[in-house]
């Protein structure tokens, strides 16, 4: 008996885990027009977010971007104001390796990050090293989906994962500027 319950705890845990680690769902909002990364990403743009740790720890933020495309690579400058104060430059290089496809660097970037057309959405999916107070860092696991919505903002949802759990999320809004 005590084999089934720990057969069955295994169990759960794992479809548990297999349920946290799943990728954002399409945002409710988004429009039929698909996004389009070279396309929608170019130019000025201001987003406006915040990132939840199932914590309840919470921390907004407010982003200047700016994106170009020269026909292979999409360069997207990330200049972060959050609500604390912090200030950082993160930068995208996303070069278009096939129709929908690319692949992406970024300072904290683990490797290289994957971004794909799904349907009318962009999804993209990267490990980043965040620091933390002993210097060693830890390696976390983003899942963004990024879609149009009617007015032609952008909406962007990630999940955040560790060792395949969901330990957080990042909402935000990009408006053109």
């Amino acid at each position: 008996m005590n084999q089934f319950f720990r057969v069955a705890a295994i169990a759960a845990f794992a479809f548990t885990a297999q349920a946290c680690a799943t990728r954002p769902p399409v945002p409710s909002a988004a429009s039929t027009t698909p996004f389009v990364a070279e396309r929608d990403l170019v130019g000025a743009s201001v987003a406006r977010g915040e990132f939840r740790a199932i914590t309840g720890v919470r921390r907004g933020f407010t982003a200047q971007l700016n994106g170009t495309w020269d026909g292979v690579t999409l360069t997207l400058v990330e200049d972060f104001a959050y609500d604390d104060g912090e200030r950082d430059r993160k930068t995208w290089h996303l070069r278009r390796t096939g129709p929908g496809r690319f692949t992406g660097t970024r300072e904290d970037v683990v490797g290289e990050a994957q971004g794909y057309q799904d349907g009318d959405v962009f999804r993209l999916e990267y490990d980043v090293m965040l620091p933390t107070e002993n210097g060693r860092g830890r390696k976390v696991r983003f899942r963004d989906v990024l879609a149009l919505r009617a007015d032609g903002d952008i909406l962007n949802n990630a999940t955040v994962g560790w060792h395949g759990l969901r330990v957080g999320s990042v909402s935000l809004v990009i408006e053109r500027e």
